[in-house]
């Protein structure tokens, strides 16, 4: 499903867009901040994939990959592989293990307070040695979870498995514990569920303002959600970031 804040993009980025997207990158950077890229749901080339790996290429952006470890095979992992020798640009982590729902309610969480603390280690032990045995040493020691959430016996486990540190939306509890990093992520640019174009680009640029005010601003992104208008907004944003002199686009390693 595409997020109905793209209706309002056809060919170019309407004018009043572009200024107020200026004007919050402008305020919000007073002094100099951070701004990281995380691209969920990885592990399969696609058309979108490619096209938006070549919009970071094109603006030499930093881009952290959240890789679902189930879905990564070493047959799909040679095609992924082409990007690796740009490895100042690219933070391939681990996104979950299957990217799977066991939450029976609430809000869904793959590593989440319904399983058991042997089955959480299980997946995620599992997850890791997979992708480790496929991606080598490529495979940088950060955990994302599906949907920004994940109890705190998960990422207890994670530091027993020698993560640095655990991305999720700013503010999701619970806290991460001592000895495991927090790296928030403020902007959601296609997971959005916004009732109308007017209402979700006054919140997404809230939530960017939000997110330069901590010094460092997390955006997410979803390729697999992107039509031509989110494209053409992506490579706007990545083309007023690289040339934004207070701005410094980093990957999760320049955090850890």
């Amino acid at each position: 499903m595409i997020s109905k804040i793209y209706t309002a993009i056809e060919t170019k980025i309407p004018g009043p867009l572009d200024q107020a997207l200026a004007d919050v990158l402008d305020r919000g950077t007073d002094a100099p901040v951070k701004v990281f890229f995380r691209a969920d749901d990885i592990g399969v080339s696609s058309r979108n994939f490619t096209r938006m790996m070549d919009l970071f290429l094109k603006y030499r952006m930093p881009l952290c990959l959240a890789v679902v470890p189930s879905w990564l095979t070493r047959q799909r992992w040679e095609v992924l592989e082409s990007y690796v020798e740009q490895k100042n640009l690219f933070c391939w982590h681990m996104h979950g293990y299957a990217h799977k729902n066991h939450e029976t309610q609430g809000k869904k969480q793959e590593f989440g307070p319904a399983r058991s603390s042997e089955n959480l280690f299980r997946d995620l032990s599992r997850g890791q040695a997979r992708l480790e045995s496929i991606m080598g040493d490529h495979l940088a020691p950060f955990f994302t979870p599906p949907w920004n959430r994940c109890c705190l016996e998960a990422m207890n486990h994670l530091k027993t498995l020698k993560f640095k540190a655990v991305s999720r939306s700013m503010g999701n509890l619970p806290p991460a514990p001592e000895g495991l990093g927090e790296i928030s992520v403020h902007v959601d640019l296609h997971t959005r569920k916004d009732k109308d174009a007017l209402s979700g680009w006054t919140a997404l640029l809230k939530e960017m303002e939000t997110g330069l005010a901590t010094g460092c601003c997390g955006i997410m992104i979803h390729h697999m959600r992107m039509n031509d208008p989110a494209f053409l907004f992506l490579e706007h944003l990545l083309n007023l970031i690289s040339r934004h002199r207070k701005i410094q686009a980093v990957t999760f390693q320049n955090l850890f």
